[in-house]
């Protein structure tokens, strides 16, 4: 029942900013308040004073701006939202296998990920290629040629390139084209079974409608939302894993509809008349409100659906309104890009002067376009080739040279994490006045045996007296102090019941059982066949703990689960209620009725921020939770409250009476459980640790000693999350934290602003909602303090508002920003950013598809970054730069032929010399360039410092550009002049001497640009003087055989090169003798 979602930015609309205010706490209301706020300077925000209607819907207050509209857009998607009318979202009304029933038509169940179509394809490729000024240049360029008056040399010369750089492109878009289309064929086209009255069917993905009937097998992916109507176990319960949804790869219960579960047979689903009523499509994937309705029985049953009764789609459709294959422009196709335009102005500078040196004489715009067109060898065509083969597949990894920002994401309590391996160990347990750790868990073993022989014994006892245990609780004994043994024995109990735990089994036979009604007798309950399946891996840990100790749990059902004493003696408690763990509740809790004794009780954990109001009054809890978290431990309180028949009674009817309402029913279901939580006995407090991963620690001082800030994004409560961000180096040891108090207006964020504002060089932690709060109203005043933390930790962040935060940063910020994430709840954050890094763990493979590098621990970041992006960087900049120089020196040689022959616009090299010059004679020693490093791997690793340097901009900027732009000048005007010179009467000689300098010349400035030979470099230079030398027995149309093969040619062109060289050689070992760059003292 996949629908597709609009994801639009969010518009100010009235009505929609009521209804979300509506459901917000009072203190997130707009105040207009009349405290003195002159304390601070800021910028205040009149907005946010007067009008109701604020952006305050989404984190951050930076407003999501509307995509911009223009042709890009229409062929790359936008044409389907003109063309297609916008459908409003509504409630539907599904019937049990009659599709036909549907009131309205829905959309396919299809995938589609492809960026084009058969007509778009051509267009939007040439749109994305000549939307850059350096690339549209070269095509109006080109298309002059075909004008007679301005045709200065042979059309192949300008069309041969640009058309083999358009067809590469093309090749390479139609390739990944190619393999979407495949990608999304294949996940349509995979069968399932669908059930009809005839019985089962194979259909496509694609060909499943709303209201069909599906039958899905074990390890099997979900084709699309559905509701869970039955199953072949007889518990009526499955676990799915929504590893590509929401990046969690835990598995997680749910629950059939009673009704059709407790049908004989599947076929019996046709013969009953039946249909759900579903809200309308959410973006919220955890929650979820409908009901199912039976009609053919007297009265109607009814039945609430919520999340647990769904089963979502393992993939996610997207509307035709979002772009989901933006394309990322890289670093260096900007910074080139403005170096061409600065290139292109000086091209026209020069082209007026020349007119102008003419007396504008003449039909003199034709000259100063044909000057422009001779000229254009400044911008050089070939330098556009070079840079799309070399460059173009490495756009981000030059942005990753200039990364200042990191995001180690950080994830949810129930999420493998970035940063830590999710593997949790059991470390404390608190009761109060005592506390056990690791080193003495025996204690704890021991006191629980020694318990349940004595619980054991009593019972014997009772039972002779009575064989029927009594239903109605005794009245509660005078408060006495317990012993630590029943208090350890409450608490341990408590964790082995509160929870969403299941033990598996392994069935004896191979595959699966053919016998549905295998009783517990037939299966193997034996300790090295048990394993546990549950959302949470801290509920794991805390259920293998109390195995550890003693008390195991050994089976469960919906109705009930069983307990193993260290005695072999099986204990039966029957599940009353159960009340899953949500975000914003933040515990869960579970009702079990006590098989031997009756008694009913109400068990409950959680985080020490919700659990606190809900205890008894205590003076330990808060204290000790904080040392735990300082720790690096994730804590939970547990609590019980025992529950007489009557109250338990009276609250089950309330509770479900408000799960049957459609309107604001989680409201209700929430206050009902409330009216339970209330002055609960506080039992224990447990402390479970998530270990970090392999070298995290090191990993993170590189980065944050290369001049990289890092912001840890985490779900975790605030103590947890400061305490890993110490643990982890995240903040060095003599850093100073400043904790963000949290703020609830603007009052309260503009003083705790002006508090962190006297703070100088301290990481920052924040919780979520005082974030929301400052954004608010202080936006740009909370991004500039914090970009000047060496660290920030923010708590408590959805995917949604990791995405945002990244936007936001490269709103109010010039650098290039890199996130980090390994789950499919990562996704948005990764294409938000410039640069995208996926790390391929528990999670599967989600993020790292969408990512632009994917690598597989977190500490191989440091390589990547420290090596691979500072190498790529430098090289690609050394590598643009270059090419330029052999534009700009053989334009300046045309400029001095041209003003010597009186300004005349004709070509000094044509034909197939300007092709050779761009290609085999120079090309193989230029990209012999991307081989060059200035450290070796080890160097850069060690010395991280190197990397900062880097954002300094040092490598390509408009300085090493103007340094280029003098050294071409002063080589082409020696070329020229030194041509002219010495040449001999025929004016072919002054081809010959300045063309052959020229090349020998090129070849040199490679060799004094190398700084780390390499074999392969040395090979390129003599290759390409071979092919040079070689082609001069062919090129007798521009070459005199007789004069090249003389001595007054060699010394002519010795002595030319020697002139335009060996000034810069001198240069530069004086540089590198009086005034070393940082890696030449690395490397000596």
């Amino acid at each position: 029942m996949a629908d597709s979602i609009p994801l639009n930015p969010v518009r100010k609309n009235s009505r929609k900013t009521a209804y979300y205010n509506a459901g917000r706490p009072a203190r997130y209301q707009i105040e207009d308040e009349s405290s003195n706020l002159d304390e601070m300077p800021l910028m205040m925000s009149e907005e946010a004073f007067e009008n109701d209607e604020s952006d305050y819907q989404t984190l951050p207050r930076a407003r999501v701006s509307q995509r911009r509209r223009g042709l890009g857009w229409f062929l790359c998607g936008g044409w389907k939202v003109l063309c297609t009318r916008k459908k409003e979202l509504k409630a539907r009304t599904v019937w049990l296998g009659h599709p036909e029933k549907c009131e309205e038509k829905y959309p396919k169940n299809a995938i589609k990920n492809q960026k084009y179509n058969i007509v778009t394809f051509v267009p939007g490729v040439l749109y994305q290629q000549f939307k850059f000024f350096l690339n549209l240049y070269f095509l109006v360029v080109a298309c002059s040629q075909f004008v007679p008056s301005l045709k200065i040399g042979y059309l192949y010369t300008y069309w041969a390139p640009l058309g083999f750089v358009l067809a590469v492109t093309m090749v390479r878009e139609a390739v990944d084209e190619v393999r979407r289309c495949r990608r999304d064929k294949e996940m349509n086209s995979q069968l399932y079974s669908k059930l009809t009255v005839r019985g089962k069917v194979q259909v496509k993905s694609s060909d499943i409608q709303v209201g069909d009937l599906i039958i899905v097998e074990k390890n099997q992916r979900i084709p699309a939302d559905m509701i869970f109507l039955r199953t072949s176990e007889k518990t009526g319960s499955c676990f799915i894993r929504t590893d590509q949804l929401d990046g969690e790869t835990d598995w997680k219960l749910r629950i059939a509809v009673a009704c059709t579960q407790r049908l004989p047979a599947l076929g019996d689903l046709f013969s009953v008349s039946a249909y759900v009523y579903a809200q309308k499509p959410q973006l919220d994937i955890h929650s979820f409100e409908g009901n199912f309705t039976r009609e053919d029985c007297d009265p109607p049953i009814h039945e609430s659906l919520s999340i647990e009764n769904t089963l979502w789609a393992s993939t996610v459709v997207a509307s035709d309104t979002v772009d989901v294959n933006a394309v990322k422009v890289g670093l260096l196709d900007l910074e080139l890009n403005r170096l061409t335009k600065a290139l292109f102005l000086a091209q026209v500078v020069l082209s007026v002067v020349m007119v102008a040196l003419q007396g504008f004489l003449g039909p003199w715009f034709r000259n100063l376009f044909r000057f422009v067109v001779l000229f254009s060898y400044i911008i050089p065509i070939r330098k556009f080739m070079c840079v799309c083969v070399c460059v173009c597949s490495l756009r981000v990894n030059l942005d990753m040279g200039k990364s200042a920002y990191g995001w180690m994401i950080m994830k949810d309590e129930n999420i493998p994490g970035t940063l830590t391996q999710n593997e949790m160990v059991f470390k404390r347990l608190h009761l109060g006045t005592v506390s056990y750790g690791t080193d003495t868990m025996d204690e704890i073993q021991s006191h629980i045996i020694q318990s349940y022989a004595q619980v054991s014994s009593a019972q014997s006892n009772g039972n002779s007296a009575s064989s029927t245990p009594s239903r109605k609780p005794q009245p509660p004994a005078p408060k006495v102090r317990k012993s630590v043994s029943s208090r350890i024995h409450e608490a341990v109990k408590a964790i082995a019941l509160c929870h969403n735990v299941t033990p598996v089994y392994e069935s004896r036979v191979n595959g699966a059982s053919t016998e549905p009604e295998n009783t517990e007798a037939d299966q193997d309950f034996s300790d090295n066949n048990r394993t546990y399946q549950a959302s949470s891996p801290d509920e794991v840990a805390l259920v293998r703990w109390t195995e550890s100790v003693g008390l195991t749990l050994v089976n469960r059902d919906l109705t009930s689960l069983q307990l193993k004493t260290p005695a072999g003696h099986i204990l039966t408690y029957y599940i009353l209620q159960i009340f899953p763990f949500t975000s914003e509740s933040k515990r869960m809790g579970i009702i079990v009725r006590e098989e031997a004794t009756g008694d009913i009780t109400f068990y409950m954990k959680g985080a020490d921020v919700a659990m606190a109001s809900i205890v008894q009054y205590n003076d330990w809890l808060e204290e000790e939770c904080g040392n735990m978290a300082r720790e690096g431990l994730r804590t939970l309180v547990v609590a019980k409250k025992s529950l007489t028949e009557e109250q338990y009674q009276d609250f089950e009817s309330r509770y479900n009476q408000a799960k049957l309402s459609i309107h604001d029913r989680t409201l209700k279901v929430a206050a009902v459980v409330e009216s339970l939580e209330r002055e609960m006995e506080l039992l224990c407090l447990t402390g479970v640790e998530d270990q970090l991963q392999a070298d995290v620690r090191p990993t993170l001082e590189l980065l944050r000693n290369a001049g990289i800030k890092i912001w840890m994004l985490t779900g975790d409560k605030l103590e947890t999350a400061t305490c890993i961000a110490k643990s982890s180096h995240l903040v060095s040891r003599n850093q100073d934290i400043h904790v963000f108090k949290p703020v609830s207006n603007r009052s309260e964020a503009h003083l705790e602003l002006n508090a962190f504002r006297r703070k100088h060089d301290c990481a920052l932690v924040i919780s979520g909602d005082s974030l929301e709060v400052c954004l608010r109203y202080y936006e740009h005043e909370f991004v500039e303090l914090a970009c000047q933390c060496p660290a920030v930790v923010c708590c408590r962040c959805s995917p949604t508002q990791k995405a945002q935060i990244v936007r936001l940063l490269q709103q109010h910020t010039a650098n290039r920003t890199c996130a980090i994430g390994d789950g499919g709840n990562d996704v948005s954050m990764i294409q938000a950013a410039d640069c995208g890094i996926g790390i391929e763990g528990k999670e599967g493979k989600q993020a790292s598809l969408a990512a632009d590098f994917s690598i597989t621990q977190f500490k191989h970041i440091g390589r990547l970054l420290m090596v691979h992006g500072r190498n790529s960087y430098k090289r690609s900049a050394a590598l643009g730069q270059f090419v330029m120089h052999r534009g700009m020196i053989i334009s300046t040689m045309q400029a001095v032929f041209s003003s010597i022959f009186y300004f005349a616009s004709v070509p000094l090299y044509q034909g197939f010399l300007m092709v050779g010059y761009a290609t085999i004679y120079t090309m193989f020693p230029v990209f012999s360039l991307v081989l060059d490093q200035d450290v070796k791997p080890e160097m850069a690793l060690l010395y991280p410092e190197l990397y900062k340097d880097l954002t300094k901009g040092r490598s390509l900027s408009f300085k090493t550009f103007l340094i280029w732009v003098l050294i071409s000048v002063y080589q082409g005007g020696i070329l020229m002049y030194g041509a002219l010179v010495l040449f001999d009467q025929e004016f072919v000689h002054v081809v010959a001497i300045s063309f052959t300098a020229l090349i020998l010349t090129e070849l040199l400035m490679v060799a004094l640009t190398i700084r780390t030979w390499h074999w392969l470099m040395v090979v390129a230079e003599l290759f390409s003087l071979g092919c040079y030398l070689a082609s001069l027995a062919f090129l007798n149309e521009y070459f005199d055989h007789s004069f090249i093969t003389t001595r007054v040619f060699l010394w002519k062109v010795c002595v030319i090169t020697l002139v335009s060289c060996l000034p810069l050689y001198i240069i530069k070992y004086l540089k590198r003798k009086f005034s070393p760059p940082s890696y030449s003292k690395l490397s000596s």
